[in-house]
């Protein structure tokens, strides 16, 4: 019997992924906020480039408390709502559920691990361009790899799930049509998104701009790597040693992704909290504690903490 999964967060990432999952016959139960009466009259509609599909009825739930146990709970959240991960996530809990935590930013699986034991937490990044365009409606642009392993906590002594049970989730994903990939390393995978998050999404909020138009001129695509190579040193400090090529990498994929705006710049868009401090301030935190110094990301962490204190909606009332 396949296991059953869970999502919490079924917006561009939980919707797209879990959708997939549903499609192809995966027991998926999604939490949905203000758009569940939508999806429970019209059903979840995705458009993507691996194929639009649109499913008629799905386990769709307004509370956890409403949802059956899972073998498996996705996270999809957003980091800046994990204050009520553990509210969330303990309803669908049973002695053997596994928590994946498909968030942006650094040791964000932390919140889990806190009421979780440390064979049930995993961790992992989904390189994704994915955008929530409507109710139950999911617009799906490019990418969809997740390379997901065994969260071991921050000093690194907790010991994550068998390797087998993750090796089954990843299986149930790539049957789902998903590029999912395990890791034995998951700090290195999560420093080489960083590598990409980190100053795309601090950029497209600060400068107002999307992926093709920082690429697109001069000074913001050689900050952009400069930022890059400074994260890439912050990993190192911490004991991942990645390549200087990578950067290269980094910007070169840029080059070839689809025009996006980040999940960051929408959110501050449309007055939602962003994710500075899971993937700002955790960096620095750890660069803190290696004693590396990080001038670029210290100052793009202060002016995104300014902005997101100090916007103001259309009418000058301060957003809270």
């Amino acid at each position: 019997m396949g296991y059953k999964y869970g999502v919490i967060g079924s917006g561009a990432l939980g919707g797209f992924y879990g959708g997939l999952m549903a499609r192809a016959g995966h027991e998926v139960h999604f939490l949905f906020h203000s758009d569940i009466e939508h999806v429970r009259k019209h059903g979840l509609r995705v458009d993507s480039k691996l194929g639009d599909f649109h499913l008629p009825q799905v386990h769709a739930y307004g509370s956890p408390l409403q949802m059956p146990k899972c073998d498996v709970v996705l996270i999809g959240l957003k980091s800046t709502q994990n204050h009520l991960l553990e509210s969330l996530v303990t309803p669908l809990l049973h002695s053997d559920s596994i928590v994946l935590v498909l968030q942006n930013g650094l040791n964000v699986e932390q919140a889990a691990r806190s009421f979780l034991g440390s064979t049930q937490v995993a961790g992992g990044c989904c390189f994704l361009c994915s955008n929530k365009v409507g109710p139950g409606h999911i617009r799906h642009l490019d990418y969809g790899r997740i390379v997901f392993g065994a969260y071991r906590g921050i000093d690194g002594k907790d010991t994550g799930p068998e390797a087998h049970r993750l090796e089954q989730i990843r299986s149930d994903m790539v049957a789902s049509g998903i590029e999912a990939h395990l890791t034995d390393d998951l700090p290195m995978t999560k420093w080489k998104k960083l590598m990409w998050n980190i100053p795309f999404n601090g950029l497209s909020v600060l400068l107002d701009a999307s992926t093709d138009a920082i690429m697109a001129d001069s000074d913001s695509r050689s900050l952009a790597a400069r930022i890059s190579e400074e994260v890439r040193q912050i990993g190192c400090a911490a004991g991942c040693s990645i390549e200087p090529s990578y950067v290269d990498w980094v910007i070169d994929h840029t080059d070839e992704m689809v025009p996006y705006d980040s999940s960051m710049r929408l959110d501050f868009l449309h007055g939602r909290p962003i994710e500075v401090e899971a993937i700002y301030g955790n960096a620095l935190q750890e660069a803190e504690r290696c004693g590396f110094s990080a001038p670029i990301v210290t100052t793009m962490y202060q002016q995104l903490r300014f902005m997101a204190s100090h916007r103001k909606a259309s009418d000058g009332m301060v957003i809270p």
